[in-house]
């Protein structure tokens, strides 16, 4: 069963995009927009105190007509916060996304940010393992190079 680490291994330690609590939401949607990702995790120092979602933006600051620029990130993250290890399988990750209703899960190793896993790794990486084992089994079948 494959985990988060063959997930992070993949990214090849591209930085998770972090945020203060005490940015406004226009800075963390910039940063959004400007890295084209659809969270950004709050941290204090390396402790993960919530995410900040698109989601955040559309329920907790345009429908409640919160003026973005005068609103902290602190007031309308998601927190606490869902999640996972390096050890984490991948199945378990796509059972809390999909119980929680959720895209995106902080890995953290220690209390210390490690990663960032989305849904779409998660699914990539199920779709490239189930792929390789239809091309094993077509092998077997009928025999290496018959297409």
């Amino acid at each position: 069963m494959q985990t988060v680490h063959t997930i992070l291994e993949k990214k090849n330690g591209i930085p998770v995009a972090c945020i203060s609590a005490d940015a406004t939401v226009v800075d963390a949607a910039r940063m959004m927009n400007t890295r084209r990702i659809g969270s950004v995790v709050v941290t204090s120092g390396e402790k993960v105190i919530g995410i900040f979602t698109e989601r955040d933006i559309l329920n907790r600051v345009v429908a409640e007509n919160r003026v973005p620029i005068d609103t902290t990130v602190r007031e309308v993250m998601t927190s606490p916060v869902a999640c996972c290890r390096e050890d984490t399988t991948l199945a378990e990750c796509r059972r809390v996304m999909r119980t929680q209703r959720i895209r995106h899960l902080p890995v953290v190793e220690k209390d210390r940010l490690v990663g960032m896993v989305s849904i779409g790794d998660v699914l990539q990486t199920e779709v490239a393992e189930q792929t390789e084992t239809i091309r094993h089994l077509h092998e077997y079948l009928y025999g290496e190079g018959s297409r």
